[in-house]
């Protein structure tokens, strides 16, 4: 079969002659959800992560029913590169409705293999691409009597396409299949037949073309694939975790399922069958963070995970929380809003919120992963903090980093033991005469002493309340206690400020600072190459924690500029800055915004900070020529 340029001509694939492209393109699958599609991306994923590639997988997809459009990418990069690329190099298009948006978002020189009945009618417009159209619907219908199996055989036709345009190798898709389908060998051996099917198609109707292609490297080693989800749930059993209540949310729901699903396999007694957690899914986030409070008053690690809205419902106990002092971990795994928003598109707009979370004035630690193995341990961390500080703290990821594979190390097995705070025994309360102020400050770090109930003493019992208290816990509205109280707590902000992780900086001293958190360290790690290349330096100083570091203050007095990179549209963490650090460093702030759902590329994160370079140098060019021609001043 002759190639087709797309309008019916055969002719030679575009870009012929340009240079190849080896281990560093991006592969975009347009399907339909429900189509089983996700199978066949994860099986690419895998492929070529077995063949040592660096990929850094993407996935969008619709918040509604079955039937609506879905898209996959996976990028390779030599360089390890794990934010998302802007457009597309190769493109599989399976699905009518968005053919035509599709086509429009590939790179010029890019290659389009599409189900051959898209370009009927000439309806392919890029002269500019390599087209391969492929019959998906009429190989599945050849090769799967039933319909239900046809549609998802179709998808993974496709890898097998791609598998032999680019080279993938046989065994790599061994490998990505027997991960895929370790519980059902019946299911691994219909889909292999269905890539064989690809593959023998390119052999026998499609030209060879080497614009595009995969080479075996070995950048991979000792690495695993693994969703920030994944592994904050793996941190959470490994922190102590016994309580998790939870109300299902996108995309936080899948959080919980790992949790449980590690705890029956973790966390039952082999001999009896007796779960040492308890599971609750609650009639809503209220009563979920309501569950959590509960437990952590009496002494166990309790959690719970949700996004932007469940914040929105817990905004209550979590100040009750705050203010009664009482444990509790919430993982915030960020979403688009206001509102609903877009329920399936990732973004950094519950920062703020999170960090003044209920009406009055409060303050809550805020953990900021910028890795899925730093979900791992933040989890882990954040049981500690919770304890040794008596209050609520937030861990807040994001869909990217929450839904998404990402590579990372091998996670390590925990070494410190669990930090439980200040919890006083039967045995500390005879040694301390029977007696103790449960809200009382006796150390000097703002961090009261409790007990649990059931503490076998008659000296351990106190009242929990969220109205005004004493140090005593004593219910009062003594103008004088309840300042006391907030100024303390207040105070214990100081403590937790000095206690929590400090910022991660790569300085070498440019002129030009950078600063950002979260899943927006994979778009800001490649922008600064990208800047470098073209002439300008930066430092960079990422954040993992609030409040506001020390740290933070030294890095913006040594730097003119500092950039604040975010994926929200008010630039709350810049507004968080400029409140916290000495008010002289403020006018050095400037922010850097991005907001449309989709994973931050580096081309958002260069070109605005290029362009307000380029304006400041240009200001400066004019004063100077202003001050030439105007000549010394009187």
């Amino acid at each position: 079969m002759p190639h087709s340029n797309g309008r019916g001509a055969a002719g030679p694939p575009h870009g012929a002659g340009a240079p190849p492209r080896v281990n560093d393109f991006t592969v975009t699958a347009a399907t339909v959800n429900g189509s089983g599609s996700q199978s066949a991306n994860l099986v690419l994923t895998r492929a070529l992560f077995a063949m040592g590639i660096p990929v850094a997988p993407k996935n969008v997809f619709p918040s509604n029913i079955e039937g609506l459009p879905t898209w996959f990418s996976v990028r390779l990069s030599p360089e390890g590169y794990q934010a998302r690329r802007a457009r597309t190099d190769v493109l599989v298009a399976l699905n009518p409705q968005t053919w035509l948006q599709d086509l429009a978002r590939v790179a010029p020189g890019g290659m389009v293999v599409h189900e051959e009945q898209l370009a009927r009618g000439g309806a392919v417009s890029r002269d500019d691409c390599t087209c391969y159209p492929v019959p998906f619907q009429r190989l599945a219908k050849e090769h799967a009597a039933e319909p239900e199996l046809r549609k998802y055989l179709t998808n993974m036709i496709y890898v097998g396409v791609l598998a032999e345009l680019l080279g993938i190798e046989d065994e790599a898709l061994g490998i990505a299949l027997d991960a895929q389908f370790r519980r059902k060998p019946r299911a691994r051996t219909s889909n292999l037949a269905a890539i064989e099917l690809g593959r023998a198609h390119v052999r026998q109707a499609l030209p060879t073309q080497d614009r595009f292609r995969v080479e075996r490297l070995d950048r991979t080693r000792d690495e695993i694939l693994v969703e920030g989800n994944q592994a904050s749930a793996l941190g959470c059993l490994m922190g102590g975790c016994s309580v998790l209540a939870w109300y299902p949310i996108t995309p936080s729901s899948s959080l919980c399922e790992h949790l449980i699903a590690l705890a029956d396999r973790y966390r039952t007694d082999p001999a009896t069958g007796e779960r040492r957690i308890a599971t609750v899914q609650a009639e809503d986030e209220l009563a979920a963070i309501g569950v959590v409070l509960g437990a952590g008053w009496a002494g166990a690690r309790a959690m719970t995970s949700t996004s932007g809205p469940g914040i929105s419902l817990m905004a209550e106990f979590i100040g009750f929380g705050y203010f009664a002092e009482v444990p509790a971990v919430v993982f915030d795994v960020q979403r688009v809003g206001p509102s609903t928003g877009l329920p399936t598109r990732t973004m950094q707009g519950d920062l703020a919120f999170a960090y003044t979370l209920s009406h009055g004035d409060t303050r809550h630690p805020v953990l900021l992963p910028g890795s899925v193995a730093e979900c791992y341990e933040h989890a882990q961390l954040a049981f500690d903090l919770a304890d040794r500080f008596q209050t609520p703290v937030f861990v807040l990821t994001d869909l990217d980093l929450g839904m998404n594979l990402w590579r990372t190390q091998p996670l390590r097995y925990p070494e410190r033991p669990y930090d439980r705070g200040k919890v006083l025994t039967a045995a500390d309360l005879e040694r301390l005469g029977g007696h103790f102020q449960r809200y009382a400050d006796v150390d000097g770090d703002a961090i009261p002493h409790r007990t649990l109930p059931g503490t076998d003493h008659p000296g351990a019992g106190y009242f929990t309340r969220g109205s005004g208290h004493d140090d005593q816990a004593r219910y009062t509205e003594s103008p004088e206690a309840y300042r006391r109280t907030m100024e303390r707590l207040q105070r214990k902000l100081e403590t937790i400020r000095r206690m929590m992780p400090a910022p991660v900086v790569d300085e070498q001293g440019a002129e030009v600072g950078l600063v950002a958190f979260g899943s927006s360290d994979a778009a800001v790690v490649e922008a600064r190459d990208v800047l470098r290349e073209q002439g300008l330096a930066t430092d960079y100083l990422r954040l993992r924690a609030l409040p506001v570091h020390d740290d933070v203050a030294g890095f913006v007095a040594r730097h003119p500029r500092v950039y604040v990179v975010e994926q929200n549209r008010d630039g709350q963490c810049f507004t968080i800055l400029r409140g916290e650090l000495p008010a002289e460093l403020g006018p050095r702030l400037r922010s850097i915004r991005y907001f449309d759902g989709e994973p931050l590329p580096a081309e958002a994160v260069v070109e605005p900070l290029r362009e307000q370079e380029m304006s400041r140098r240009r200001a400066d060019a004019r004063g100077r020529s202003l001050a030439a021609a105007t000549g010394p001043a009187a």
